[in-house]
């Protein structure tokens, strides 16, 4: 009688347990397949490249754009603006650069306007647990800030009493993390870092989804507004040929099996086909740094599939002089990575201001004086692109599904 009672039990559990997942996951898709990403007839767009955590670089931006006023709120009517993907990484705040999004989100929709941010290859990373694995990838500030609160304090009572006598006096600082602790905040990074079964770890990773993984994973990784198409790293001529609508719903999906096996089991074991493609929508280059010549067929054939004009992309950062430096195939191709973040000592801020489908730019002044010289770009673009090797060893490396 007993063993029965208990296997109705199980039974009844299991149905449970089948319908709670067949709920969840049809809601997923439904909400997915909801979601808007082509637009037309739209007088003005700001499109704004890789941020990697650079908050006061990008409220400058937007001031000068004038999409913001000085209590950072929206003041730019009906303009759809475009954050192009990379909020995360290398820099320090990449949580407030969200948070400003998600208020300027309301307050467009409120004024006829709109803001798109695109899913970047670093806010997969993020999604994915993988963020550690890249040297110099999460920074100091991005760390602290995404740690939950009680076991940030928990930390930092430990460090004061390791410290004894020596413990540094409190400060009332608005900063993630007591400043007077920073030399040990960057140990535990370190150690942090260096093993993947640091308990730290998790905390970042769980908190980051339990706080902003939901609203990153629904974002859309491309879009098309009138005739052009905007996407993080670019859309090759295989990737040219699905529907927007579909590709967006795969990116989603795996982003959500990502972010479900990073918070629950940190399970690696996830058949992700498109975000981990380094010819994926998150990863291409060759718009960026192919030879025209050879590619230009190619890519009057993708816009054509695309029914496009023109795409705008970023990730590939790029040394920019002058207004023109920012394109490619005869205009048909934007590059929006300029180094925007000042972890780039040779970047500018910039954005492309398409009004009435006139293409403007805007540049912001160069950090410094800007090399001329092929091997000086050269040498820009690595010290930008510093893991390069080691992420495409990475993206080889796994199993293709």
């Amino acid at each position: 009688m007993k063993n029965r009672f208990i296997k109705d039990m199980m039974k009844k559990i299991i149905t449970i347990l089948v319908f709670t997942f067949f709920i969840s996951f049809t809601l997923f898709n439904l909400h997915a397949e909801d979601i808007q990403c082509i637009w037309t007839d739209v007088e003005k767009i700001i499109a704004i490249g890789d941020l990697h955590g650079d908050y006061e670089s990008f409220l400058n931006i937007l001031q000068q754009t004038r999409i913001i006023d000085k209590e950072h709120h929206w003041i730019a009517g009906k303009v759809h603006l475009v954050q192009i993907g990379d909020i995360f990484d290398r820099g320090s705040q990449p949580k407030e650069i969200l948070n400003l999004l998600m208020k300027l989100e309301k307050e467009a929709e409120e004024a006829g306007g709109k803001v798109h941010v695109l899913i970047g290859n670093h806010e997969m990373i993020n999604i994915a647990g993988r963020a550690f694995d890249f040297t110099g990838y999460v920074s100091l500030g991005q760390f602290v800030s995404f740690l939950p609160g009680k076991y940030k304090e928990e930390i930092e009572t430990k460090f004061r009493k390791s410290l004894g006598e020596n413990s540094p006096t409190e400060t009332s600082s608005n900063s993630s993390f007591d400043p007077n602790l920073e030399v040990e905040w960057r140990k535990f990074l370190k150690d942090a870092t260096s093993s993947r079964n640091h308990p730290a770890r998790r905390k970042y990773f769980q908190n980051l989804i339990e706080k902003y993984g939901e609203w990153i994973i629904n974002k859309n990784a491309v879009i098309k507004i009138n005739d052009i198409i905007f996407v993080h790293g670019g859309l090759n001529e295989k990737y040219s040929k699905r529907k927007l609508k579909d590709l967006n719903k795969a990116i989603q999906k795996e982003m959500k099996s990502l972010a479900a096996a990073t918070k629950s089991s940190f399970s690696r074991n996830v058949q992700s086909r498109i975000v981990y493609d380094s010819n994926g929508p998150l990863w291409y280059r060759e718009l960026a740094h192919g030879e025209e010549k050879y590619f230009l067929d190619e890519v009057d054939r993708i816009l054509k599939n695309l029914k496009a004009r023109y795409m705008v992309i970023a990730h590939t950062p790029k040394l920019i002089d002058n207004k023109d430096d920012m394109k490619r195939f005869n205009g048909k191709i934007w590059i929006i990575d300029t180094g925007i973040s000042t972890v780039y000592r040779n970047g500018r801020q910039s954005a492309l201001i398409v009004e009435n489908g006139e293409f403007k730019p805007w540049l912001g002044v160069p950090r410094k004086r800007k090399p001329t010289s092929s091997e000086d770009t050269i040498q820009f673009q690595e010290g930008i692109c510093i893991n390069n090797i080691a992420l495409y060893s990475f993206l080889n490396a796994l199993p293709r599904q």
